[in-house]
């Protein structure tokens, strides 16, 4: 058996649908279920950012997480496939009537991706601040709690909503496969059954 850790949301209905289309069958959480079994298979109704955790430690032999989460956390596990779904990308966000100045002695940044924030700034030789939220990232602008955000942006429409603008893309990301380390070797059959079985939904 193979258990998966999938996020909620979004990702989770079109994973399951890659799986739906696979075995031709249903695959669907019940009503506020975290777990569901089905064949082969137990799947993990789990937050985004826990997937590498569960993954990494055992308690799930291949989840499906989106890029920047794995950039941001650098877990130690196996990416076998780019899925394709869930596109998104990290931007810079700045006040609607702002540019960016990166002239500043410091800029302070809010985000909730620390690493990649780090990282970025570091590349450009701009000294950031940076201030880790764990949610209603757009505020911090507004409210003067910081110069910028770095944020994943779907459509842009909630940064616009609240005020913001796209300034720069820090990456795009999308949903990938990834496998537990030990699974990967263990499980090598079951696993990449798995995987030349969605890599052909997703390619096609």
């Amino acid at each position: 058996m193979l258990t998966v850790a999938l996020p909620k949301g979004r990702i989770a209905d079109d994973t399951l649908k890659i799986f739906s289309e696979i075995f031709s069958d249903d695959f669907l959480f019940e009503d506020r279920k975290l777990i569901l079994q089905k064949g082969n298979f137990k799947f993990l109704m789990v937050r985004n950012q826990d997937i590498p955790v569960y993954v990494t430690n055992g308690a799930a032999d291949i989840g499906v997480v989106g890029l920047d989460v794995l950039e941001e956390h650098k877990p130690e596990v196996v990416r076998l496939l780019d899925l394709g779904i869930g596109k998104c990308r990290v931007c810079v966000g700045i006040r609607q009537n702002e540019e960016l100045d990166y002239s500043l002695p410091e800029i302070k940044v809010a985000t909730k991706m620390p690493n990649i924030s780090k990282t970025y700034f570091a590349k450009k030789a701009i000294a950031a601040n940076i201030i880790k939220l764990y949610g209603s990232i757009e505020l911090a602008p507004l409210v003067g709690l910081a110069d910028i955000i770095v944020d994943v942006v779907e459509t842009g429409a909630t940064m616009k909503q609240n005020g913001l603008k796209v300034a720069e893309t820090i990456m795009d990301s999308s949903a990938h496969l990834i496998a537990n380390k030990t699974s990967y070797i263990v499980k090598r059959d079951e696993v990449f059954n798995l995987f030349y079985k969605i890599s052909n939904i997703v390619k096609s």
